[in-house]
């Protein structure tokens, strides 16, 4: 069983830093892409940032120049670095990666999510 666990989340002053991490646990052959998604209250989910097995990134334009999304192979783990947080920044924060168990299977799963609070 793969699991997906999240840390780093917490309460910011505005124009602070958080580092998000997610790590994945179990019988791992490989991860292909991974990504940081997050819902605000009454907003629908959406992609921050995502990163290719080959390290190519991609941000939403409204998180570009402050957020930045890293991986380490070796430690199953994806990182979102975020500067400059702003209280529309506050959301539920979610890593969601294509895990292969082997050639032949592969799953896309999430993690639990970790509340970010952006707030004076």
């Amino acid at each position: 069983q793969v699991r997906l666990v999240e840390s780093g989340g917490g309460l910011v002053q505005p124009g602070g830093s958080l580092r998000l991490s997610c790590t994945a646990s179990g019988r791992i052959f490989s991860i292909n892409d991974m990504g940081w998604y997050r819902q605000a209250p009454g907003k629908q989910r959406e992609l921050v940032a995502s990163i290719t097995s080959g390290g190519s990134t991609s941000v939403v334009d409204s998180v570009k120049g402050r957020f930045t999304i890293s991986r380490d192979n070796a430690k199953n783990t994806v990182y979102l670095q975020m500067n400059s947080l702003k209280p529309e920044d506050t959301a539920v924060y979610s890593c969601n990666e294509e895990v292969r168990y082997n050639l032949l299977r592969s799953d896309r799963l999430w993690g639990q999510g970790t509340q970010v609070t952006v707030s004076l």
